[in-house]
């Protein structure tokens, strides 16, 4: 098995509160404690001689609109080889953004990241069945996980299927396991969302 990352590569991370997982502003080399650590630490444990080097700009709590907005400071400038985004829950949860809306500010992100030559790591948004919060959020985040799909084919992105994924882990086991929430990452959550990631970039 071969990764699609090339040697000296720069992968960056993504996304809102799930990517950030607490990470260190500070510090620009800190991938916090969440699903971007631990999938870095498996891959460079692995493919050490590959030398790529991880970068996370997750910001808790940003929509797909705040991700559009600070996309050149905290990607373009940053000039990766490989961006992985996972946006859209907070688009669902709390910001009234619709899918027009949503759509419109991926398709402006994923042009950009495409014109500078950069490959596209798409992760679905996802949310788990443990609150009541689910049966209202489910369609709504299923039109975003459409888009997303679709984006991915437009694209030529890789796509990595959180939501399906997880959807499958909550029949193994129950879904307080892997999340508090249905959205936030428990250990093990993180740990399968990496998992997932790093089979969809051809690492494990």
């Amino acid at each position: 098995m071969k990764p699609i990352f090339q040697k000296d590569s720069v992968v960056l991370f993504q996304g809102d509160s799930i990517t950030d997982a607490g990470r260190n502003r500070e510090d620009g080399n800190d991938l916090g404690p969440g699903y971007a650590m631990i999938a870095a630490a498996v891959f460079m444990a692995k493919y050490p001689n590959h030398n790529v080097k991880f970068l996370n700009r997750g910001i808790s709590g940003d929509t797909s609109k705040g991700l559009q907005l600070r996309w050149k400071e905290d990607c373009l400038d940053l000039k990766p080889n490989w961006v992985s985004i996972l946006i859209g829950i907070n688009d669902t949860w709390w910001a009234d953004i619709n899918a027009a809306q949503y759509e419109e500010s991926m398709r402006d992100i994923l042009s950009q990241t495409a014109a500078m030559g950069a490959g596209i790591i798409l992760i679905e948004p996802f949310i788990m069945p443990i609150t009541e919060e689910y049966e209202r959020m489910r369609p709504l985040l299923d039109m975003k996980i459409d888009i997303v799909r679709r984006l991915a084919r437009e694209f030529k992105a890789v796509l990595v299927p959180a939501d399906g994924m997880f959807a499958e882990a909550c029949v193994r086991k129950d879904g307080l396991h892997w999340s508090p929430d249905g959205v936030h990452l428990f250990p093990a959550g993180n740990a399968l969302l990496a998992q997932c990631w790093l089979k969809a970039v051809n690492a494990i």
